[in-house]
């Protein structure tokens, strides 16, 4: 049976100017995050500070840690409709390990589809009606309220994805706070584009004029399903969660197994600011999931289910393409980023800057860079000529006087975020991608002895050999670079443009002194479709991504079609209908 969303009864359209119980608190952050997308200015109404006290009070990070162990050891409830079984606590059962040692041991509802999806569609209605300003208000009341609670979340981001206490705070809440803000001024913008309401008059002679009165309403596509990972739970769900729900969609939110409670704490919050302001907890739900159930899978091809967000692994994000035909499909998948070393007036700083991105949460962003391209001849440098073997050398230098002490290597590097990368830096270290250059050593965390840390491996390859090339056209996810000699400039450029179409990349960078290097390579990621980055020296870095001005992916290659935020991110999750009436005002 097909399923529609339905329409809005004829008449009814919510009045932007009425009251609500959150409209007059965040008027000015939504007036100031509109400006702000469109200016793509620096801005951002959350506190990268965690001590900052006038944003969070006095003792916020013991008070968010306290709050965090208050959680742990119990049942986490939501009051859903459908539940019919416990998920967790004990890894068997799907509760949660913390990569820094120890279960969570937080047990979470499971709910049947087929009651959860039906009441999901029957708040959709009066949730449609509000309008958008009504919806944005609300929205931005969450997020108001999840960033009160941001330490809260950090540790949970801590023990849930294996970041450090600030990557955490600053990945984990504030900046997918903004990802989430963002979405929701963009929502705002783009379904009130057209307006509400307008007459339309044609003279027809002889004095006679023909007037009709037109409506036009944002009608959402239905029950967005979003389906998260363990990297970044909240980072990479929060445009889509936020996405959905300021344009009219009841959001389902399924979280990795390995990563539950950030996101069950973000739905509790919805559906208690979704209450206050009268409208059904149903419209934002959780949908934790049994080992091996493979609840995605079943989610994504309901036919309740109208939109998917995915970010994870390029292979499902496929399947969820070729399978979910009913619903519109936005996936951000696996990428292999390039930076090419041509030359630089600051090696030593470049050396830096290098190393820090290369070593941040252990090479496990999607933006973290992996194939280091030095042409084989050596680069012009501050410093005079370094070649190839120079250049690994330093850079491993570099490495171990950032890493050199454990407790600092532990703020960067955070914990492995499993297994499957544990194995692939074993095997990397065993020689399985070439030749090591800089090896790899474990690091003690002294707060939590029991975390898996490595420093980076660096592998020394050769873009001429076949079976280095098929190494460097793979992701590696993990703390593992491979140091590439090319031919020349030109070659590496070419190399990052077919690494690119062929693998999917999130950022580009590049190091150049050179005018015509630096057209090649911006014409050559213009036509691949990712972002540039140029010379980044001192505190910003390759795999750092400024919301509200930066665009995370660009939907033009294999990494992914979601481009968090752009327009066509938003539009896809509404349709416009009009009503027209013979005579009548406005």
């Amino acid at each position: 049976m097909a399923h529609t969303v339905p329409l809005p009864v004829p008449g009814t359209h919510a009045d932007p100017s009425a009251p609500t119980p959150f409209a007059a608190r965040h008027a000015d952050t939504l007036d100031k995050a509109l400006e702000t997308v469109r200016t793509r200015a620096h801005w951002s109404p959350y506190s990268e500070d965690p001590e900052d006290p006038r944003s969070y009070g006095p003792g916020a990070r013991e008070a968010g840690e306290a709050a965090f162990r208050a959680l742990l050891g119990r049942e986490f409830t939501l009051g859903q409709p459908g539940r019919d079984g416990t998920v967790g606590p004990a890894p068997e059962a799907g509760g949660e390990r913390s990569p820094y040692g120890g279960l969570l041991e937080v047990s979470y509802p499971h709910c049947d589809p087929d009651v959860l999806l039906p009441a999901m569609e029957a708040a959709l209605p009066v949730w449609r009606d509000a309008g958008p300003h009504v919806r944005a208000a609300v929205c931005a009341e969450i997020l108001h309220r999840v960033n009160a609670r941001s330490s809260e979340f950090a540790h949970a981001a801590v023990h849930t994805s294996g970041h450090n206490f600030l990557m955490a705070f600053h990945a984990g809440a504030v900046h997918a706070q903004d990802r989430g803000l963002e979405a929701v001024a963009r929502a705002l913008e783009e379904q009130t584009r057209m307006p509400a309401a307008a007459l339309w008059h044609k003279p027809l002679g002889n004095g006679r004029t023909l007037t009709l009165s037109k409506t036009f309403t944002a009608v959402p596509r239905g029950v967005s399903l979003v389906v998260a990972n363990s990297v970044f739970p909240t980072w990479n769900s929060y445009p889509a969660l936020f996405a959905s729900l300021a344009t009219g969609n009841p959001v389902l939110v399924k979280p990795h197994p390995a990563a539950v409670l950030p996101l069950a704490l973000t739905v509790r919050t919805a559906r208690e600011v979704l209450t206050e302001a009268g409208f059904p907890a149903d419209l934002v739900c959780l949908a934790a999931e049994h080992p091996g159930e493979g609840l995605a899978r079943r989610l994504a091809v309901r036919p309740e289910v109208r939109l998917v967000d995915y970010a994870g692994g390029t292979a499902f994000g496929t399947w969820l393409e070729d399978n979910a035909r009913q619903a519109r499909v936005f996936t951000s998948g696996s990428a292999v980023n390039s930076v090419l070393v041509e030359s630089t007036r600051d090696y030593r700083d470049m050396l830096a800057n290098l190393a820090f991105s290369v070593s941040l949460y252990s090479g496990q962003l999607c933006t973290s860079p992996q194939n280091l391209l030095i042409p084989r001849d050596g680069i012009s440098t501050d410093e005079g000529h370094r070649s190839f073997t120079d250049v690994v050398t330093d850079l491993g230098g570099a490495l171990a006087e950032l890493l050199e002490d454990d407790a600092r290597a532990s703020g960067v590097l955070g914990a492995l975020l499993g297994p499957a990368v544990l194995d692939r830096v074993e095997r990397v270290a065993a020689g399985a991608a070439g030749p090591v250059a800089v090896p790899s050593r474990a690091v003690r965390d002294p707060r939590h002895p029991e975390a898996v840390v490595r420093t980076p491996a660096v592998v020394a390859l050769d873009a001429d050999r076949e079976a280095d090339r098929a190494v460097l056209l793979s992701e590696w996810q993990g703390p593992v670079v491979l140091a590439v000699a090319v031919d020349s400039p030109a070659a590496g450029v070419e190399l990052v443009a077919r690494t690119t179409r062929e693998c999917g990349a999130l950022s580009v960078g590049l190091y150049s002194t050179s005018p015509e290097v630096e057209a090649a390579m911006e014409r050559a990621c213009a036509e691949a479709g990712v972002m540039l980055s140029a010379n980044l020296m001192g505190d910003w870095y390759i795999s750092q991504s400024a919301v509200y001005s930066d665009l995370h992916g660009t939907g033009l290659n294999p990494s992914g079609n979601a481009v968090y935020c752009d327009p066509a991110y938003v539009t896809a999750r509404f349709h416009t209908v009009g009503v027209r009436r013979y005579g009548g005002s406005i």
